[in-house]
C-alpha cells in the first residue's frame, strides 16, 4: 500500500482546493544543469537511465532531494512509445533523437508495428514503483507521455523540426492516414498512461509541446478528437491530468475542450490573460520563461512575483515554466526560485486572501 502524501499542496492546487503555498516543480527539473545528473550521464546513455529502473529512479529523485520541489516528475522521455513500433529511434549525443525510419506515407503508417505497452514498455512501469517506494509519501509522482500530434511529428519528420513541413504535408494530403495514425497513437498513449497510474503515478501530463505551430481550425479538425480520446478515459483513473502545450494562446479554449483538468501555460501569455480564456473551472500551470533562471536574481525574483501577482490569490495555480529548464541554468537560481515562491504565496504573506475563488 502506498503511504499518504505529506505535501500534497500540488494535488490540492490541481484539484483547486485550498493550499498553504503555491506549489512549485518543474519541467526537465531532473536534467544537464545539474552536477548529481551530469554524473550519472558520465557512464550511462539516456536510454540506458530510462530503461534501468533504479537509474531512472536516482535521477528522478535527485531535484526533489536537492531543491524541495512539490513533485517529482518520472525520468523518461516522450519518444519510448516509438521504439516498439520498429522505426529506428536512437539518441545521438548532441542532436536529440532520431529516427532512422521516420514515415511518409499512408503504406508506412500501416507498416507500424503492433506491440503490447504493458510488455514493451513495462521497464517505465517498474520505475513509477520504485520512484513511489522511494519518495515514501514524500511528494506526489507526476507521470507523463507525449501528446498526438508531437509525438507524430517526430514520428514524420525523423527528430525534431523547426518548421513541421514534412508532418502538415502528411496531414493535409493523406488525411485518413494522418487519422489512422494519431488514433494508433492515442490509443499506445492511453495505455501509458494507465500502466503508469497503475504503478503508482499521483498525477499524469500530457506534453503535446509543438500543438502551436497550428492553426485554431487544423487543430480542431486534426488534432483535437484525438487528444480528447487519451484524456477522458486517462482523467477516469482519479488522478489530475495536466495538457500542456507551447504557443498555445489561441488554441486554449480548444485545449480546454479537449480535456485536462491543469492546462499548461507558456510565457506567451499573461497568465491572467490565459486563465480568463480557459475559465474559472480549471487550474493553470505555468508560466516562467525558462530564460529567466539565466538572469540576475532581481530580473528572476520580480518575473515570478509578477506571476503571482497575476493569479491574484486564485485557488489551482501550480507554478512552472513556461517550458524545460535550459541546460545552461544555475541549480541555485532554482532553489532560490523555489524559495521565494513558497515564502511569499504562504498563507499570511499576501496581500488578500490566497484562496478565494
Amino acid at each position: 500500500m502506498k503511504p499518504p502524501i505529506q505535501n500534497d499542496r500540488f494535488l490540492r492546487a490541481c484539484r483547486r482546493e485550498p493550499v498553504d503555498a503555491t506549489p512549485v516543480w518543474f519541467m526537465r527539473q531532473a536534467g544537464r544543469y545539474m552536477a548529481e545528473y551530469r554524473a550519472v550521464r558520465a557512464s550511462h546513455s539516456l536510454l540506458e537511465i530510462c530503461k534501468t529502473p533504479e537509474l531512472a529512479a536516482e535521477v528522478t529523485l535527485q531535484p526533489v532531494d536537492r531543491f524541495g520541489v512539490d513533485a517529482a516528475i518520472l525520468f523518461a522521455d516522450i519518444l519510448l512509445v516509438l521504439e516498439p513500433l520498429g522505426v529506428g529511434l536512437e539518441f545521438v549525443g548532441g542532436e536529440g533523437p532520431t529516427l532512422r525510419r521516420p514515415i511518409s506515407s499512408a503504406d508506412d503508417v500501416d507498416r507500424l508495428r503492433d506491440f503490447d505497452v504493458t510488455t514493451e514498455l513495462g521497464f517505465v512501469a517498474e520505475s513509477v514503483r520504485r520512484i513511489v517506494g522511494r519518495l515514501d509519501g514524500r511528494v506526489p509522482l507526476i507521470g507523463f507521455a507525449g501528446g498526438p500530434f508531437t509525438v507524430a511529428s517526430y514520428l514524420i519528420e525523423g527528430g525534431h523540426s523547426r518548421n513541421f513541413v514534412a508532418t502538415k504535408k502528411l496531414m493535409y494530403a493523406e488525411p485518413q492516414a494522418w487519422h489512422r495514425l494519431l488514433a494508433r497513437l492515442a490509443s499506445i498513449t492511453t495505455e501509458y498512461l494507465r500502466l503508469q497510474v497503475v504503478a503508482g503515478a499521483d498525477a499524469v501530463q500530457l506534453f503535446d509541446s509543438w500543438i502551436g505551430v497550428l492553426s485554431p481550425q487544423d487543430y480542431r479538425r486534426f488534432v483535437l478528437p484525438h487528444a480528447r480520446t487519451i484524456l477522458e478515459p486517462v482523467a477516469g483513473l482519479g488522478v489530475p491530468v495536466i495538457h500542456f502545450g507551447t504557443q498555445t494562446a489561441a488554441l486554449l479554449p480548444d485545449m480546454r475542450s479537449a480535456g485536462g483538468s491543469v492546462i499548461g501555460v507558456d510565457w506567451r501569455i499573461d497568465l491572467a490573460d490565459a486563465w480568463q480564456r480557459l475559465g474559472a473551472d480549471v487550474a493553470v500551470q505555468g508560466n516562467l520563461d525558462p530564460a529567466a533562471l539565466l538572469a540576475p536574481w532581481p530580473v528572476l525574483a520580480d518575473a515570478a512575483r509578477g506571476i503571482l501577482a497575476e493569479v491574484a490569490g486564485r485557488r489551482g495555480h501550480v507554478f512552472n515554466l513556461g517550458h524545460g529548464i535550459l541546460p545552461e541554468t544555475p541549480p541555485d537560481a532554482v532553489a532560490d526560485l523555489v524559495k521565494l515562491v513558497h515564502d511569499e504565496s504562504r498563507t499570511g504573506n499576501q496581500t488578500g486572501s490566497a484562496f478565494r475563488l
